[in-house]
């Protein structure tokens, strides 16, 4: 079995020691928590990580990115208003509608709203990335853990002109911060934390700053611009203070209005902020209360904290042949308070889909080992990736994990007694579905117990407003009636077609639901970025006799299989067909045969023993790349009825199946005395071994790989020009984007027809467009040779930031225009 590490990008939050019960899992702020722990070793974005660390100047030179989107928070609530004890405003989003108004001068607003926008949706406000703007800011300098809860509801226009002003009077001040809930004390303690970081610019304030002082255009408020500390208040103090809102030209030009705020009660306040501990406590305290000004009748949560354990990205969806579906995702756990006690392995326990302990011809038992681990501002994380087949006939309702720790203890998690819940009604069918130019194209399967409801998708996207001055787009949904298909096994498919989305289709998120009102269950929140520009044809459909009206029904302590197996059952099952509807009954009885021993196989079904192979030493990719499974019961058979179609499969480490039409090139023909493990659901085969594959192919002979791993000068009608940058707050090429599992070069080419440019990135990433933006810049090849395309492991697909670039041949230059 390979190991696998995962790479983070960014930071990870956290508020200290967890409450004695997790939250239970979904809660309200799922995706708000999601981008608060998020990790990149799988994901494609990340809210922090490298784009945001504390001095990165994404605005130009001498601007820092941590205080801009503290001072973005500041003039959004800055417009509150409290008349007759009833709050109006706070922070509420109201910004973006404001950055016209002489109150909000430089750029700073606009790009940190823009980038921002990346991951406002139905489920994570403006207002509240703001508010988790505040954190990030902070305590990626250095600063304190600001809580951040979750619920603020975004205002539909700006509220009015009031954010204090330099050459504004102390008492004026004072009436501003009053209107905003802070009295003369807090007023400040919020101007000291809120100038511990960053600088005075010349553009916007040229009294304070004359333009053409500084080499950058700024002046720092103290001597540590990039760092969250109490210098600005000890530097005050000592009479060696810099800040320019306390000295130079401010003062002539009645601007100095850091010495106005800090003196108004004679420095008593500024001079309990002197200690570095108490500005820290103090800042938490006051920046938490900024944040936490809204609007009446906003309820927020409570503060946010990451889940001990946490399911991730957990989906179902029907395998080919339509008798399975795999349950994939990853599990996330907390490891910040264990130890030297590492978890070891995890073990996934789930019900059937009537609440029992009947999982067909799968295991209800599914043990992952570790994926890899990651750490950020505070806390620590392991993951473990789930890869289960669950019978369709039983199904599944809920799970429970144990962890099993390096000291044999184990530990169970039950989501505070609810079990961690999963619907298999409707199951969005991401290979079936896709999404090219524009047009996007759902495919769910809907158990056909319940065909008689009706099956729509909602769609949630955004639209460009149009305006550089509101940089957050507007969010819309469509709701569209799935038209019935196929019916496979067990499930129908039902298929909903929506065009027109536009530049950011790719940020769109599916819902598809079964029935309404109180009938309803959904498959929710799923990112259209993870669909592929062609919509691919379901593999193996069983055929329409095995169509069933209802579950396939078992007696009670038997397992059911639909192949020859050595126990004895009774399968009944409902079919329909064009002309009647029957009930078709079979029995099978075990059948003597002689006993089998512990050997290799030389030949199953159709394929034959290729051999023992060693898994690819290629980063990120696997021997045999295009399908996998895992389960505790696995067999020979088992892989192979799985990998029915390809030219190959293999299985490793006991219970591990992978498929593909070609074998990765670093992959090598090992002693067969190698692959030595034993098949989970068969004692009499061999699967494999760690980092081994028991090889099967199509053909007798050992697969020799022909391609070579190397950049291709062309494709299509497309030539490569080179790695590029991406942009660290956006995108470098805008025209189009695509992600799919099965990604290549050609892949990529095809779904940009018509553009001038297309590349790849992260492996299965591509994005297309006209122009390429002026931020990108060539970076050595090596960059980009570091992730394979993720359907075509011959050819290179970028890297994380890193874009394999083509550009039209035709217009193709030295470098890119």
């Amino acid at each position: 079995m390979m190991s696998w590490n995962i790479i983070l990008w960014g930071s990870l939050l956290s508020f200290g020691t967890l409450a004695t019960t997790d939250p239970t899992w979904p809660s309200p702020n799922d995706e708000l928590e999601e981008i608060m722990y998020q990790v990149n070793g799988y994901r494609s974005r990340n809210f922090g990580g490298t784009v945001i660390p504390c001095a990165n100047e994404a605005s130009g030179p001498g601007r820092q990115n941590a205080a801009e989107w503290l001072r973005v928070a500041f003039h959004d609530v800055a417009t509150t208003t409290d008349l007759g004890g009833v709050r109006a405003g706070g922070l509420d989003g109201s910004l973006q509608y404001e950055l016209t108004s002489s109150d909000n001068l430089g750029p700073g607003f606009n790009t940190t709203l823009k980038f921002m926008a990346d991951y406002y949706t139905s489920r994570s406000s403006v207002a509240d990335l703001i508010a988790l703007g505040v954190y990030y800011a902070v305590r990626s300098c250095g600063g304190p853990v600001v809580p951040v809860a979750g619920g603020r509801v975004d205002a539909l226009a700006g509220g009015p002109i009031g954010v204090p002003l330099p050459q504004n009077t102390a008492f004026t001040f004072e009436q501003q911060f009053l209107r905003m809930g802070f009295d003369k004390t807090e007023m400040i303690q919020a101007t000291a934390c809120g100038h511990t970081i960053g600088g005075v610019h010349d553009d916007e304030f040229p009294e304070i700053v004359p333009v053409g002082s500084t080499s950058n255009g700024e002046v720092p408020l103290d001597s540590t611009d990039a760092v969250f500390d109490n210098k600005v208040v000890t530097e005050y103090i000592a009479g060696n203070t810099t800040n320019p809102l306390v000295v130079g030209p401010s003062i002539k030009a009645t601007r100095n209005s850091d010495f106005k705020v800090f003196s108004y009660d004679g420095n008593v306040t500024i001079n309990a902020m002197a200690a570095a501990t108490d500005f820290n406590t103090i800042c938490a305290t006051v920046l938490q209360k900024l944040i936490d000004t809204v609007p009446d009748g906003v309820v927020l949560s409570d503060p946010i904290q990451p889940y001990s354990v946490k399911p991730v990205d957990m989906q179902l969806s029907l395998n080919s042949g339509a008798s399975t579906m795999q349950l994939n995702g990853f599990i996330r756990v907390r490891t910040t308070d264990l130890g030297g006690d590492a978890v070891s392995s995890l073990t996934l326990d789930y019900k059937d889909r009537s609440g029992g302990n009947n999982c067909g011809n799968t295991n209800c038992t599914y043990t992952a080992t570790l994926l890899g681990a990651t750490q950020g501002f505070d806390d620590q994380f392991v993951w473990f990736p789930i890869d289960a087949a669950i019978s369709t006939s039983t199904g599944i309702s809920s799970f429970t994990l144990t962890l099993t720790m390096a000291s044999g203890t184990t530990q169970t998690f039950d989501n505070n007694g609810n079990s961690y819940p999963i619907q298999d009604a409707i199951l969005i069918q991401k290979s079936q579905s896709c999404l090219f130019s524009g047009t996007l194209t759902v495919t769910a399967a809907v158990r056909n117990d319940r065909k008689s409801l009706p099956v729509n998708t909602l769609i949630s996207y955004k639209t460009p407003t149009g305006n550089p001055n509101l940089p957050v787009p507007t969010l819309k949904n469509a709701t569209v009636t799935m038209t019935e298909g196929d019916c496979v096994g067990a499930y129908t498919f039902y298929t909903a077609n929506y065009t027109g989305l536009g530049d950011f289709a790719y940020a769109s998120k599916i819902d598809v639901i079964s029935g309404s009102e109180t009938s309803a269950l959904i498959d929710d929140f799923n990112s259209a970025s993870d669909l592929g520009g062609t919509c691919q044809a379901f593999q193996n459909p069983p055929p329409s006799s095995m169509c069933t009206t209802g579950q396939i029904s078992t007696s009670p302590g038997t397992s059911t299989t639909l192949s020859s197996s050595a126990t004895s059952s009774t399968i009944s099952i409902s079919t329909t067909s064009a002309s009647s509807s029957t009930t078709v009954s079979s029995t099978s009885t075990s059948s003597t045969a002689p006993t089998e021993t512990l050997h290799h196989r030389q030949t199953i079904g159709e394929y034959l023993l290729v051999g023992c192979q060693t898994e690819s030493t290629a980063a990120g990719t696997r021997a045999l790349g295009d399908a996998a499974f895992a389960y505790d019961s696995m067999t020979l058979e088992d892989c192979m009825n799985n990998c029915t179609g390809y030219v190959y499969w293999g299985t490793e480490y006991g219970r591990e199946c992978y498929c593909g039409d070609s074998l990765q090139s670093t992959s090598e023909k090992a002693p067969i005395t190698d692959c030595n493990m034993v098949c989970g659901g068969d004692s009499t085969e061999y699967c494999g071994d760690s980092n081994r594959l028991e090889l099967y192919s199509t053909t007798a002979s050992q697969p020799t790989p022909t391609a070579t791993l190397a950049p291709k000068p062309t494709v299509s009608s497309y030539v490569r020009v080179g790695c590029y940058t991406e942009l660290s707050n956006g995108r470098a090429l805008t025209g189009a984007a695509y992600a799919d599992d099965a990604m290549t070069l050609e892949m990529c080419a095809s779904n940009c027809t018509g553009f001038t440019y297309w590349g790849t990135e992260y492996g299965r990433e591509c994005y297309c467009g006209d122009t390429l933006d002026s931020g990108s810049t060539v970076a050595p090849d090596t960059d980009c040779q570091v992730m394979v395309c993720s359907g075509n492991h011959d050819e290179y697909c970028g890297a994380s930031l890193r874009l394999e670039l083509y550009q039209l041949a035709t217009t193709s230059s030295a470098s890119p225009q």
